[in-house]
């Protein structure tokens, strides 16, 4: 945003054919929108608004309602800063408040990150109003482990993936191909790293697993645990039901691996946005 005066100058080619000169000037959009998700409450908001201030736009940031209070202490110091009043606007709400972002005729584009079928939904019916839409959506990452791989620092590697910031983020690995023999010590090793994280609320001094964002999410993903072994899968660290001392009512699911997951299985298809590793085993890398 500080380098807005270099990279927002316009362009000029003089003489690109005989007698004609081409041109490019770039100018605010006016409103635009950001619809953001619960995992980064603070970083996201923090990739769009500032930019689009700073080319003079004015923005209107919607923040998940599952933890809205860091886009308002963004706010807050925004206007601490100097940001005049109603450049920066706050929305709160759900469905509605993304379809009313989506049809308002004065928001000129959106900026949505969060899971696919609210991404799908915000790019179809921005669009047919007419908006630009940019939708960065939900992942399923995969880690493809070879036999020469370096077993520490891929265990470490892995672990730390799958398992930080409880799985709920869009980096996280959430299946693993294990090419060639190594499959059963690879996973082994994994399950004793993850057993040794500490799980609590997250602020406590050496937490590595912190809760799940609801008591619907932690469902979900013990849900898709549980339809995973149901359909073959071998539960080698299982998390489900775990209670930190001091937190015996929250929504906790500890790290938990399963193997022998083959690609129609559920647990697979589905995103487990939780901290599960699902392990598949390959011959050879075709």
């Amino acid at each position: 945003a500080c380098s807005v005066p270099t990279i927002s100058m316009g362009e000029l080619m003089e003489n690109v054919a005989g007698g004609i000169d081409t041109y490019s000037i770039r100018q605010p959009l006016g409103v635009v929108a950001g619809i953001c998700p619960f995992n980064f409450p603070a970083m996201v908001p923090l990739w769009m608004y500032p930019l689009a201030c700073a080319v003079g736009n004015t923005f209107v940031l919607k923040p998940s309602e599952q933890d809205p209070g860091a886009s308002l202490m963004l706010a807050e110091m925004a206007m601490e800063a100097g940001l005049p009043k109603g450049v920066l606007n706050i929305v709160h709400g759900q469905h509605d408040i993304v379809n009313a972002i989506c049809d308002h005729q004065d928001i000129r584009a959106i900026s949505f990150v969060g899971g696919d079928g609210a991404g799908k939904h915000v790019y179809s019916r921005g669009t047919a109003a007419g908006k630009r839409v940019q939708s960065n959506m939900g992942a399923k990452n995969h880690a493809v482990v070879l036999p020469d791989a370096q077993v520490e620092a891929t265990v470490s590697a892995l672990t730390g993936a799958f398992a930080g910031a409880a799985g709920q983020r869009c980096m996280a690995i959430s299946a693993a191909v294990f090419v060639g023999d190594a499959y059963d010590a690879f996973i082994d090793k994994i399950a004793d790293k993850a057993t040794g994280l500490k799980v609590s609320g997250g602020l406590e001094p050496g937490c590595d697993v912190g809760p799940m964002i609801s008591p619907k999410a932690q469902e979900r993903a013990e849900g898709l645990i549980a339809k995973g072994i149901e359909e073959g899968a071998v539960c080698v660290l299982d998390g489900r039901g775990y209670k930190p001392e001091g937190y015996e009512k929250g929504n906790f699911l500890a790290p938990t691996v399963l193997k022998d997951i083959t690609p129609d299985m559920t647990c697979y298809k589905e995103e487990i946005f939780g901290p599960v590793l699902c392990c598949l085993k390959a011959n050879s890398l075709q």
